[in-house]
């Protein structure tokens, strides 16, 4: 199996220059997609040179692999310290809405498209995607937890469906967004999915 980290310890300047290739793949996926960015084009916006490249990633699929951690790792998108209140959800919610907005409804190099193009044709991306998703899901999910502990939503609730059913949203709503061009998809699909774990709330509690 490729791996999108070699085996080695990296100084500060060829960590700085791996991130910089990273980020440079990551900015022209957003634009062109997976298969419409070539290795040549990475290294061209990356200012570094053939044997640079490949010093740090073996293989375009490497290269898209380490992509994907760096998704991963973004938690969520819009960063929040966690998860755990009615609203640090809504104040979550309202920063990805407003990501879209930013973005004018256009594309960006996002798990969920990222998995549009490589969840069907390459098994370990796929793989790296469903990890990725996972940790994001236990985010929400360690959030929902911890409200359920201090006893602001009820004892019966499905924590893990409440919690796939937020990741679903957003990654559905994004996806119409995107393809429509306008956020509407993503604020009715959050609100939808935060209406539901809303009603799950604790008799007397502030939700």
């Amino acid at each position: 199996m490729t791996e999108s980290v070699k085996p080695r310890r990296l100084t500060p300047k060829g960590l700085a220059t791996r991130n910089r290739i990273i980020d440079a793949a990551t900015a022209l996926i957003a634009r062109h997609g997976v298969a419409g960015t070539g290795i040549e084009d990475v290294r061209s916006a990356a200012e570094v040179s053939g044997s640079q490249l490949y010093h740090y990633f073996d293989s375009k699929q490497a290269l898209i692999r380490a992509v994907i951690t760096r998704q991963a790792d973004s938690a969520l998108g819009p960063r929040i310290e966690a998860l755990d209140s009615f609203e640090a959800l809504r104040a979550w919610a309202d920063a990805a809405i407003e990501r879209q907005l930013e973005n004018d409804g256009r594309g960006d190099c996002s798990l969920g498209s990222l998995a549009g193009e490589l969840s069907a044709s390459d098994e370990d991306s796929r793989t790296d995607l469903a990890n990725g998703f996972l940790r994001w899901k236990d985010l929400i999910l360690n959030g929902l937890r911890a409200m359920r502990d201090r006893g602001e939503l009820r004892e019966d609730a499905e924590l893990d469906e409440l919690a796939f059913a937020l990741l679903s949203a957003l990654q559905g709503g994004v996806l119409l967004s995107q393809t429509m061009r306008h956020v509407q998809p993503l604020e009715a699909s959050l609100n939808a999915a935060l209406a539901y774990i809303r009603s799950f709330a604790a008799p007397g509690s502030v939700a």
